[in-house]
């Protein structure tokens, strides 16, 4: 069975105007609902054994989905779901919220969001952070590559940053997601060094020829098993991810192109990301 490790609970007022007008960029005019109902997105996920979910914290972009309303959503299906807090650490007292959802919420891993909220993940400022993680046997999935908000800065979301967390918090789990698109040389290549990072390959397939490049460089570097499934929904979902991905080599009918190996493709959707990142179901 499959394990989803990027999806998010959202509710459309957990964002400014502004981000929401700027969302029409994230799939090329494809509107997307960015009110979660656990009817959609199950209805797509028969196949999904568990699935990871998460809010968003970003003062900067303009998200804010408090930990509590996850945790509430996480607990109506708990037999599916299991949660992820949510931080942004450049607002005060984010220390107490990193505390409450572990602690008291019950959330069982992070998710960053360094572009959209403006900050590196390596800050000495985070520090805290990542041994708060390291301690607690919590993984931390971090948003990483392109973005469709015109107030993230790109330099905070470049996969190499937590090539510098990994050496000096190597006991950490760390996911980079979307294969760190479009700079997936980098995240390959840490993926590759540090036995703790992996990356996950959600929101990626409706863009076929760039992620078959993507999967390619996976390939030649030996990294498959270091990429986890995701979809990044509400952006996709469970099904048309699968479907969209096992389809890729078809488009390569009639040229001498390399064809991905799907025997590793499905090896990737059958994975135990939750054997790997060392939570219990």
């Amino acid at each position: 069975m499959i394990t989803d490790v990027h999806s998010h609970y959202f509710r459309s007022v957990h964002f400014t105007d502004d981000f929401k007008r700027q969302t029409a960029r994230a799939r090329g005019g494809v509107e997307i609902e960015l009110t979660v109902q656990w009817e959609d997105y199950h209805s797509s996920a028969a196949m999904c054994e568990k699935s990871i979910v998460f809010g968003g914290k970003a003062r900067r972009a303009g998200i804010w989905t408090p930990d509590r309303e996850v945790a509430a959503y996480v607990e109506a299906h708990r037999e599916h779901l299991i949660g992820f807090l949510s931080l942004d650490p450049t607002q005060p007292k984010w220390q107490d919220e990193l505390a409450e959802g572990h602690q008291d919420l019950g959330l069982r891993g992070i998710k960053l969001l360094p572009m959209y909220a403006g900050f590196k993940p390596n800050a000495p400022e985070l520090d805290d952070l990542w041994t708060y993680a390291s301690k607690n046997g919590l993984p931390v999935l971090l948003h990483t590559g392109t973005t469709f908000i015109d107030k993230a800065p790109l330099e905070c979301t470049l996969p190499r940053i937590l090539d510098d967390v990994a050496i000096r918090f190597p006991e950490v789990k760390i996911i980079m997601a979307h294969l760190g698109h479009p700079y997936e040389g980098e995240c390959v290549a840490t993926i590759r060094k540090h036995p703790n990072v992996y990356a996950d390959c959600s929101a990626l397939y409706y863009r076929p020829f760039q992620l078959y490049h993507s999967l390619m460089l996976v390939q030649e570097y030996g990294v498959w098993n270091k990429v986890l499934f995701g979809t990044d929904y509400p952006f996709t979902t469970v099904a048309a991810s699968v479907t969209g991905m096992r389809k890729l080599n078809e488009m390569l009918e009639g040229t001498a192109l390399p064809r991905l190996d799907m025997a590793q493709m499905e090896r990737m959707f059958e994975r135990d990301t939750l054997g790997v990142l060392e939570i219990s179901k």
